[in-house]
């Protein structure tokens, strides 16, 4: 969760649940309003046989990119599962590269939609990383990360304009690059 917005981590989650087993309310999480997601996430931390979350920071986004910062996150969120599954479904058309597992990883293109244990995963993601966004809105100050959860928004690219980037901002993303070398040019240029 967290692929185009121009600060903080990419966090990714995984759910395991028994197979047949339901959670009521459980969709893609765009779909679901913030206070929605909070509660279903209580409910799918408590009802399913296993979850964890994996997220790669700001730093390994622009060493690696997006999609591969994305795929290392969804693999720290595997590994760190206490009980794998037999098999894996993950959001998407690819997959990370998952050394210590044994089973069948299949990927679905819309899988939050299509599969309640993705659809589930997303919803813990998206709580996961807004709350991390909430908490660098108090350590960085005049962003706005709290509203905007680090996405392009207007109110985000004036506060870039008129602040910099922080140490929370990906570098190698346009608007970013382009507020920094805004503020390097001197004056009357």
């Amino acid at each position: 969760m967290g692929r185009g917005p121009l600060a903080g981590p990419v966090v990714a989650a995984v759910v395991v649940l028994a197979p047949g087993q339901k959670i009521l309310g459980v969709k893609d999480s765009k779909q679901l309003t913030p206070r929605r997601r909070e509660q279903l996430s209580v409910e799918i931390r408590e009802q399913a046989l296993d979850w964890a979350l994996g997220q790669s920071s700001c730093a390994e986004i622009d060493e690696l990119n997006i999609l591969n910062a994305s795929l290392l996150a969804m693999r720290r969120a595997i590994e760190a599962l206490r009980h794998m599954p037999g098999r894996l479904r993950i959001d998407g058309n690819r997959a990370p590269e998952l050394d210590q597992f044994e089973g069948v990883v299949e990927t679905l293109v819309g899988g939050d939609r299509l599969c309640i244990a993705i659809g589930a995963a997303s919803i813990l993601a998206k709580v996961a990383r807004d709350a991390e966004m909430c908490a660098l809105d108090e350590r960085f100050p005049g962003y706005g990360f709290a509203r905007h959860k680090g996405y392009p928004t207007a109110a985000h690219r004036a506060a870039l304009e008129l602040l910099g980037p922080c140490e929370e901002h990906r570098r190698s993303f346009r608007p970013v690059r382009l507020a920094m070398s805004a503020r390097q040019e001197p004056a009357g240029v």
